[in-house]
């Protein structure tokens, strides 16, 4: 999703009216479905209480909760198309770096751990 997501931003116009346009709409699943999905990965280290200090860091932030809420926004029913949940994510300042740097490090991790136990 992550891959789709930049490929689709790297191919946008240069400019637009401000007008939803075809991919911006497709960006935007591709960037929901990622960021949605990642917060499934979190879950996961959580509940298998796994640890590294980067990413432990990573997710003693309030950008997790905020993820968290993003996902349900995006994979449960919402009347309201721009639901609460997407616009506090949107309108904290520090979301897009920190899930970049998240899912580079769950990479690193998870490369890191697969690699050591071949």
């Amino acid at each position: 999703m992550r891959t789709d997501f930049y490929n689709l931003l790297s191919s946008k116009p240069a400019s637009h009216s401000g007008d939803f346009k075809g991919w911006e709409i497709e960006s935007n699943m591709y960037m929901s479905l990622w960021y949605g999905l990642l917060y499934v990965v979190i879950e996961g280290w959580q509940e298998l209480k796994l640890s590294d200090r980067t990413i432990d860091e990573l997710l003693n932030n309030k950008n997790t909760e905020l993820l968290k809420k993003f996902r349900n926004g995006t994979f449960h029913f919402q009347e309201k198309y721009n639901d609460d949940r997407f616009q506090k994510f949107y309108e904290e300042p520090s979301t897009v770096e920190w899930v970049r740097n998240l899912n580079r490090e769950f990479g690193r991790w998870f490369l890191n751990t697969l690699t050591a136990n071949k």
